[in-house]
């Protein structure tokens, strides 16, 4: 691990609230850095690598001070908070305020003047982090629902820069948007952009009509045109600007992340995996069907309606627990904030119930771990699972329906999938789902449990092909791309070319 020079600068700088690293114990005993799962990663790692890039952001615990570091070639930047940053800025305003805000008010978000107040506080010191090693006309690429102000911060401070931003999670109606106090703060952070990505299409014109409604801009199809040199401030969402005054152009679009799809299909191959798989099998009795559930116990993963469609099929004797088990991992997420807290107590108390109505000395109905997994064990998991569920409420992707059709080389395995998770607008060849409907997920459960094999490949080549088609690598190519072409450094005159004459 080397140091970088003081006063180094790069060409290429992605913003993301955590750093892409785990602090880890060594072969030798001493503190390191291990680089973190996940698809962003893998996408950027070796663009980081070949480019001169950094990577700004938190190293994931209170407290830390840390000067930029190098670990496997990529520049490190760290940024510090402390304690009560985190409570407000991250737990409070990002996770509390924003993310059930984002997600159609499943759970109602929470709004506090000094959340908001250490969001911009917090936000401002990402951005001058990133203005300060951005080397001169440098790209920027900001990512996720904590850093929204810094898109419009850094085009104050570094005009020179091509900046992109991608909101990972869904972006809402203007109906549910409206509701957020600083709704003109946001949007008039984003729009510090040069091309904003969204994951489905829906999302990019639930921005559009915000901006149109909030601040009277000219939009058409995924371009918005703001008036350059405004009295822009990302932390009043004051914008005054005169009349022909010269505007930039602003892509707003869709562009659905996916996985490292390879490495998935890798993992599949490994016989050890494999035979991990067959292990499953056999500690769960070798029923006839294996349902699977892959969650983050999150209240938007509509866990409580899978669990609910489950138990009443069994009541109905539908299903039988000799036949059926289902698996549910739901991995710990945000265990500091009250409606997750009370959200496992739902679930566990759900998963007793049903076990104690419906297991027998043999048999157990739901198989719940509330723990997370190394992806070794996730991908055989995913090989013994003949259904996978995925009955999300609202996702702005959801990778594991990805995860899952990608290790399923041998055209096995059903996916049903919720038609809100963004996932479904890439899986046709899912069984789609309104999870609210009760009765519908009971009809896909039995079609996925009572469909042939030949429907199954059917179904599952076609999902694949699309999958590893459209990886995290060709999302990321196409979004610099974009990014790339884009000409909004170069103001032109008031009127945006479709409304000439």
């Amino acid at each position: 691990m080397t140091t970088p020079t003081a006063g180094d600068t790069y060409d290429f700088v992605v913003v993301a609230n955590r750093l892409p690293v785990d602090s880890a114990i060594q072969p030798d005993g001493s503190a390191g850095w291990r680089m973190s799962p996940g698809g962003l990663v893998a996408a950027l790692e070796p663009l980081m690598k070949s480019s001169d890039g950094a990577w700004v952001g938190w190293p994931g615990a209170p407290d830390v001070e840390l000067e930029p570091f190098e670990h496997e070639g990529i520049r490190m930047v760290p940024i510090a908070l402390n304690t009560e940053e985190i409570e407000n800025y991250y737990e409070g305003f990002s996770n509390d305020t924003l993310w059930p805000l984002y997600h159609d008010v499943i759970a109602q978000p929470s709004y506090h003047r000094e959340w908001w107040e250490t969001y911009v506080d917090v936000n401002r010191r990402f951005a001058d982090a990133t203005a300060r090693i951005a080397d001169t006309g440098a790209t920027v690429w900001v990512h996720d629902y904590q850093l929204q102000l810094v898109p419009g911060m850094l085009r104050e401070a570094r005009p020179d820069l091509t900046i992109g931003f991608f909101n990972h999670i869904p972006f809402p109606a203007y109906g549910i948007f409206s509701q957020l106090p600083w709704r003109q703060q946001i949007i008039s952070g984003l729009l510090g952009a040069d091309v904003i990505g969204f994951q489905r299409v829906a999302d990019a014109g639930n921005f559009a009509r915000a901006v149109r409604r909030l601040f009277g801009y000219d939009t058409k199809g995924t371009r918005v045109w703001v008036p350059v040199g405004d009295s822009s401030d990302a932390t009043t969402g004051d914008r005054s600007h005169v009349r022909g005054a010269p505007v930039r152009r602003v892509v707003a679009r869709a562009f659905p992340i996916s996985i490292d799809a390879t490495s998935y299909v890798e993992l599949a191959k490994d016989p050890a995996v494999q035979a991990r798989a067959k292990q499953i099998r056999e500690e769960l009795g070798n029923p006839k069907t294996i349902m699977l559930g892959v969650d983050r116990l999150d209240y938007t993963k509509g866990i409580g309606h899978r669990l609910k469609a489950f138990g009443e099929l069994l009541a109905e004797r539908r299903l039988t627990v000799d036949d059926v088990t289902l698996v549910q991992v739901a991995s710990p997420s945000r265990e500091r904030v009250g409606s997750y807290m009370q959200l496992r107590d739902e679930i566990e108390l759900t998963v007793g119930r049903i076990n104690g109505d419906y297991g027998s000395i043999g048999h157990t109905a739901i198989n719940y771990l509330h723990q997370g997994y190394p992806r070794e064990e996730m991908v055989a998991l995913y090989l013994a699972a003949d259904v996978m569920l995925v009955t999300a409420l609202r996702d702005g992707m959801n990778l594991v329906a990805k995860e899952y059709v990608a290790t399923r080389a041998d055209l096995g395995g059903v996916l049903v999938l919720s038609e809100f998770a963004g996932a479904s607008d890439d899986l046709r060849q899912a069984l789609l789902i309104n999870p609210h409907d009760i009765e519908g997920v009971k009809d896909a459960i039995m079609q996925a449990v009572e469909m042939q094999p030949s429907e199954r490949r059917r179904r599952m080549r076609a999902l694949r092909k699309r999958v590893l088609e459209n990886d995290v690598v060709k999302w990321s190519r196409v979004f610099l791309e974009e990014l790339s072409n884009s000409t909004t450094s170069h103001p032109v005159s008031h009127e945006h070319p479709d409304a000439r004459k």
